[in-house]
């Protein structure tokens, strides 16, 4: 397919590596706008991955006039009643670092036995005419005992796919992470949808 007749998204994420990954899942099926500088990023008030997703992709396409794509992901853990959540970016305050993040994340699951968990990505497309296209990915995985591998950015360090062979996405290669994650399959289902809309 030529670069004219893929579709064309602008992205709504202002984080860079969410960016990089995004535009490695989507290379060559769809040309993603990078979100212009000047427009302020959404309050995430929503309280769902859903609304959240929504509130980010509608601000940029208001802005833009253009179709604008959005995810948000939550990191959903048994023994913590699911937390992090919605919260999941937050999780160890407003300006918190990733590496502060996951500290409080092994920190409060110091000595459980189930480490159970889940990440689940909602993938939302905001179109100027109102409609909306909303997808998801899910991975289902473990919370290691603590940080292994250098690659990666947020909980990738601790966070073990079911299908990663023991690893944590932090060991993984780019592209084998893409195949496996909650991102990898929220995008590739996006695209799908894309390709054959519903109706």
């Amino acid at each position: 397919m030529n670069a004219s007749a893929l579709p064309r998204l602008v992205s709504a994420t202002a984080n860079p590596h969410k960016m990089a990954e995004i535009a490695a899942i989507l290379d060559g099926l769809v040309e993603l706008v990078p979100r212009p500088f000047d427009v302020p990023e959404a309050v995430e008030d929503a309280g769902t991955l859903e609304g959240n997703a929504r509130l980010k992709a509608a601000s940029i396409c208001a802005a833009t006039g253009l179709p604008a794509v959005s995810d948000d992901t939550g990191l959903f853990v048994d023994a913590l009643g699911g937390e992090p959540g919605v919260d999941t970016a937050y999780y160890a305050g407003p300006q918190a670092t990733y590496a502060e993040n996951r500290a409080k994340l092994l920190c409060r699951l110091d000595g459980m036995a189930d480490r159970r968990a889940r990440f689940r990505t909602v993938v939302m497309v905001v179109y100027p005419d109102g409609r909306e296209l909303s997808v998801e990915g899910v991975c289902e995985g473990m919370i290691a005992t603590g940080e292994r591998g250098e690659r990666g950015f947020g909980y990738d360090p601790v966070f073990m796919p079911l299908e990663g062979g023991g690893r944590t996405f932090s060991e993984m290669t780019e592209e084998e992470k893409n195949v496996v994650s909650h991102r990898g399959r929220a995008f590739t289902a996006l695209v799908a949808a894309l390709r054959h809309p519903a109706g």
